[in-house]
């Protein structure tokens, strides 16, 4: 299946899932780098559908892509965001960057934060912004971390 096919397959796949717990909601589906972006409207269901630390929404995408692998789509990574809660989490992780970067600045002590890949997106994007920050992660799996320093450091 083509790119176009594969985001069509993935909104209609979404928006049949999302049909299983009573939200029948037109979904959203674009292109940016290569990912397939599905926005869910804001529904009674959020919270549900969003889950405890997202884990819900994280399946869903999970679900989607494996799907899209299995029937050997050309493109198969998969973000959902349902009633712009990753842009609002994004946001608020930026914000929080911003202010550890700060306190780098001042102290020129590293920072360490332990936070899940998508926000250590967030983080590397806002690092990009400063020429005497740098950013890097280490460790493997959920022992994975994010580390500020300053360039000279």
């Amino acid at each position: 299946m083509n790119a176009q096919e594969s985001i069509d397959f993935a909104k209609k796949y979404l928006e049949d899932l999302l049909s299983f717990f009573g939200v029948n909601v037109v979904v959203e589906a674009g292109l940016e780098e290569d990912v397939i972006e599905l926005s869910v409207p804001s529904t009674d269901l959020n919270s549900i559908l969003i889950g405890r630390n997202a884990d819900t929404l994280r399946s869903l995408q999970y679900t989607i892509s494996t799907t899209l692998r299995n029937k050997e789509a050309a493109l198969t990574r998969v973000n959902v965001d349902i009633a712009d809660y990753k842009k609002q989490r994004a946001e608020k992780v930026a914000e929080q960057a911003r202010e550890w970067i700060e306190s780098v600045r001042r102290t020129g002590d590293s920072y360490i934060a332990d936070l899940n890949a998508a926000d250590r997106r967030v983080v590397h994007r806002v690092a990009d912004e400063y020429d005497d920050i740098r950013t890097f992660s280490e460790g493997e799996g959920y022992d994975r971390h994010l580390v500020i320093v300053q360039k000279s450091s």
